[in-house]
């Protein structure tokens, strides 16, 4: 059974600044969030999560402490914006949750 998937980047990035906790919330603006959810998608790309030549049933496995850490080094590298790695770790978090959420990872 195929499901649609339907990222729908405001819906998500909304979801995230509700999901960081008070101390955190209005600190980073929609562009950061936006910023960090492309790279936590660079770092899904980079371990063949979109290949086509991926069976759709074949499970990509990765630790999440692999991602904060893939998404903190290009935020340094970038230096676009000052995240500390609690703050990627709690934002990478939320998207998750957003992703689970809309069960677009079975």
């Amino acid at each position: 059974m195929e499901q649609d998937f339907f990222y729908d980047d405001d819906e998500a990035v909304k979801f995230i600044q509700n999901y960081l906790p008070q101390e955190l919330k209005g600190k980073f603006s929609d562009d950061d969030i936006n910023y960090i959810i492309d790279l936590m998608y660079e770092f899904y790309e980079s371990k063949g999560f979109f290949d086509s030549e991926n069976d759709d049933d074949e499970v990509v496995e990765f630790e999440e402490d692999e991602m904060i850490q893939f998404v903190f080094k290009n935020v340094k590298r970038d230096n676009v914006a000052q995240f500390t790695e609690e703050e990627i770790a709690l934002i990478i978090r939320g998207e998750l949750a957003y992703c689970d959420s809309k069960d677009f990872f079975e």
